[in-house]
């Protein structure tokens, strides 16, 4: 049985970092640690991740895991924490590597079965023109292993596809270039309660802009957000049950969420993120405010999984 992390346990707050959503990361972090006070953990700190982390990191209990993008959320910060016998939240080394890349958790959900929207992925070198001539346009063009819709873009020809691909190699050299399927765009957060996975309500969003980029996510006003989504019943449960199994298939533990793009008849799966914002703007805890759970619960719920990914 997990055992209860107590209030005077010294918890690292893990945030920050060296990847493009340091930003983010801060926000999630500094909301996480200001709930830990409120609940009563005086001895949490507020840790931003540098390369002296490993010293940073001696003499703490647990680690909250608010790190989000390279390093933080693709196994490296896990390991570490593995070699230190620091029990963390979230989840754990294998789960992170696979679900950071978008091609590599592609391949795992369509071996369960799950449903995927047409893609393919290019590296440097490869013919692009000869790669894609399967796709139909238009086309999202994301970097492989990044979050927060950095270096994504929509393109509808030859020439757009070109310069799009030119700007997500800024950011990665690996790029899945994807079909535009029109929908709602849709998230699910799948939680662990005494090692048994939930799906939260779904959380519709519906973008002022043209799709749901950086903007539209982290803007105040720039996105309707409905929760729970208007989705039939049927359609929910279709839409929690992929979530559920997707969250197993990648051997993912204590928080994950699952994005959706729903058209009429099916709920396709975009992404797994396995450290969810915690921003004032992030869509889990609007998700679990939607269920009656607090951000404070939330919080404490994600803290006393640590070391479920074992």
């Amino acid at each position: 049985m997990q055992k209860t992390i107590q209030k005077d346990s010294k918890i690292a707050v893990l945030c920050g970092g060296f990847s493009s959503e340091r930003e983010v990361s801060l926000r999630s972090g500094k909301n996480c640690y200001e709930a830990l006070q409120r609940l009563g953990y005086k001895n949490a700190k507020l840790v931003d991740v540098t390369d002296n982390i490993a010293n940073d990191l001696k003499n703490f209990d647990f680690a909250y895991n608010a790190l989000h993008g390279k390093y933080g959320e693709d196994g490296c910060i896990q390991g570490l924490l593995e070699i230190m016998k620091i029990p963390y939240t979230g989840c754990g080394v294998m789960s992170s590597a696979i679900a950071m890349n978008k091609e590599f958790t592609k391949r795992v959900l369509r071996d369960a079965g799950l449903p995927l929207i047409k893609s393919v992925c290019i590296s440097k070198g490869d013919n692009l023109f000869e790669k894609t001539k399967g796709l139909a346009y238009p086309l999202m063009i994301k970097p492989v292993c990044e979050g927060s819709s950095f270096g994504m873009s929509k393109v509808n020809n030859q020439d757009e596809l070109v310069k799009a691909v030119f700007e997500a190699s800024k950011f990665q050299q690996d790029i899945l270039i994807e079909e535009y399927k029109v929908g709602a765009d849709a998230t699910v957060g799948v939680l662990e309660k005494d090692g048994k996975p939930f799906a939260t309500d779904i959380l519709e969003m519906r973008p002022h802009n043209e799709w749901y980029d950086y903007e539209a996510k982290y803007t105040k006003g720039m996105t309707d957000f409905i929760v729970p989504g208007e989705f039939s019943e049927d359609m929910t449960e279709k839409i929690k049950d992929f979530a559920i199994k997707a969250f197993k298939a990648c051997g993912c533990a204590g928080v994950s969420r699952i994005d959706f793009v729903v058209t009429e008849d099916m709920p396709y799966i975009l992404e797994i993120n396995t450290s969810p914002g915690m921003t004032d703007t992030s869509d889990l805890p609007a998700q679990t405010a939607s269920m009656g759970i607090s951000y404070d619960d939330l919080v404490e719920l994600i803290l006393q999984g640590a070391g479920l990914n074992k």
